[in-house]
């Protein structure tokens, strides 16, 4: 049997067996309720919701201390002798690896198409909103990280659940915890291998295959399959095999390299075009209020720009909190601030800058598209990139790939941690889980297991139930750790060399 027709046999079993579990799964997870119109999620809702709320507790402090996230994480507020593995500016990156992505080149075409240009300004609100979020949430896993002997750190929600709710509410709090605690480990990694890895792969060897020839290039192959896969493992594995220390130095550079690529890119755009920027900007602000020919009206737009920030930003889901709890501090709310910038820069500055550049060039793919055509996604991007920039398709697929690398690194340290708490931290533990992500990678290639991935998507946002109720009931114990970071800060302001809260001990290991 050729390698084609295993990975197709493969394929057609994995999705006929799961395809009525993802369905279910997805019907459930995506519940949608009619409103004016068209249909709202109630995940997103959930959302959106947490992100007024914390907004509104926490008295917008996404905009009144936004310099001084920036100042933290210039190291301003560094504390000698804190527990931790990587600086703010390290942690910051890992996190964001794992955010950016194909959501910002694909997601955003898809929101501009079906909600019209107007999306764009509903998902720069919700952006603004899953600032406050993000706070509460990162806050949280680096209040209750564990320190273990070797200095290495674990966080996340399987660790602040159960110890949090267990301060607050004593022994039934920690049994509830615990349940809630194993059952984000699950979802955590169950979406880690598929969505985090195994998409990230497939959807960068599509695009490699696109720029070199399509099915009959020199990628196109079953080998060249195979080659990809096996190289893009391998430097996952090594990478991986370093821990967060050596996922923050790789992700620490690919991150602003990726970065800057894609944003020059969409600067040569808008600045080509720039005498129609204004016509632009208020395409998209007269679109957000008074949308024509989209479906459910302003309400559409509305529910389309917060669905497309939900999945592109993650706040909320706790996943973020894994890597900014290896974070050196003595203050969690410090790195709470620090995440606060995640969705800034994901939804609010990237995504606001793939929309402007589409709505700016206007390619023929995207008109097509809002008048009832296929929806292309990555096509319509890339369409208007080539616009200005004809050879673009191959800076896309650079981008593409440095977006998958880092998306894969971040995603299989979330998922390490996961794995070992579920199945401990013994180094044969942590050996086979290794092994295992590498796998997901080369299959990544071969496989596209869309179903599974269908089921990895809902699987992450069932964590986001989850884990926003626990941080409505710890939101008061991020409120005293906000306060004791800013009485902290005022001192250091103030030339005090005695500083408040210096003797402050990180929660150690229990194990």
């Amino acid at each position: 049997m050729s390698l084609d027709a295993f990975t197709s046999s493969v394929d057609k079993a994995v999705s006929s067996f799961f395809e009525p579990i993802a369905t279910w799964l997805g019907e459930v997870v995506f519940y949608s309720v009619p409103v004016a119109g068209t249909e709202l999620p109630l995940i997103v809702a959930w959302l959106v919701v947490a992100g007024l709320v914390f907004t509104g507790w926490f008295g917008f402090v996404q905009i009144r201390k936004f310099r001084l996230a920036v100042d933290v994480v210039r190291g301003k507020y560094d504390e000698k002798g804190s527990a931790g593995e990587v600086n703010h500016f390290q942690a910051l990156t890992a996190a964001v690896s794992g955010t950016v992505g194909l959501g910002n080149i694909a997601g955003v075409a898809v929101a501009v198409s079906i909600g019209g240009p107007g999306a764009t300004f509903w998902m720069i609100l919700c952006g603004l909103l899953g600032m406050a979020t993000k706070f509460v949430e990162v806050t949280l896993g680096v209040k209750y990280r564990e320190v273990h002997a070797d200095g290495t750190v674990s966080g996340g929600p399987m660790h602040y659940l159960p110890k949090g709710l267990a301060d607050r509410f004593g022994s039934n709090g920690k049994k509830f915890g615990k349940v809630l605690a194993v059952l984000a480990s699950a979802m955590v990694l169950f979406f880690g291998l598929f969505g985090g890895n195994l998409f990230q792969v497939n959807q960068s060897y599509a695009q490699l295959v696109s720029v070199t020839g399509g099915e009959s290039g020199i990628m196109g192959s079953s080998a060249g399959a195979l080659f990809f896969g096996v190289l893009i493992a391998a430097l996952v594995g090594i990478v991986l095999l370093g821990g967060i220390r050596s996922i923050a130095r790789v992700t620490s550079t690919l991150v602003p390299a990726m970065a800057a690529v894609y944003i020059a890119a969409c600067l040569a755009v808008i600045l080509v075009n720039v005498t129609a920027v204004p016509g632009a900007v208020a395409t998209i602000i007269e679109g957000a209020f008074r949308p024509e020919g989209v479906a459910g009206g302003v309400l559409g737009a509305l529910i389309i720009g917060f669905k497309r920030a939900a999945f592109s930003n993650e706040a909320g889901l706790g996943s973020a909190p894994i890597a900014h709890s290896a974070v050196k501090t003595k203050h969690p709310a410090s790195e709470g601030l620090v995440a606060l910038l995640e969705p800034f820069i994901d939804t609010v500055f990237v995504c606001t800058m793939t929309a402007l550049t589409i709505v700016i060039a206007n390619p023929a793919s995207w008109r097509e598209a809002r008048e009832g055509g296929d929806i292309g996604g990555v096509t319509i991007t890339s369409d208007a990139f080539g616009t200005v920039l004809p050879w673009f398709p191959y800076l896309l697929t650079v981008a593409v790939l440095l977006f998958a690398i880092s998306t894969v690194l971040t995603w299989g340290y979330y998922c390490l941690k996961a794995w070992t708490y579920l199945f401990g931290r013994s180094r044969t533990s942590e050996l086979t889980f290794k092994v295992l992500y590498t796998l997901f990678a080369v299959a990544g290639s071969l496989l596209t297991l869309q179903t599974l991935i269908d089921m990895a998507d809902a699987v992450l946002f069932m964590l986001a139930v989850i884990n926003i109720i626990g941080l409505y009931l710890l939101a008061p114990v991020v409120k005293r750790e906000l306060n004791s970071f800013l009485e902290y800060v005022r001192a250091r302001k103030a030339g005090e060399s005695s500083e408040p809260d210096e003797d402050r001990e990180p929660v150690k290991a229990t194990v």
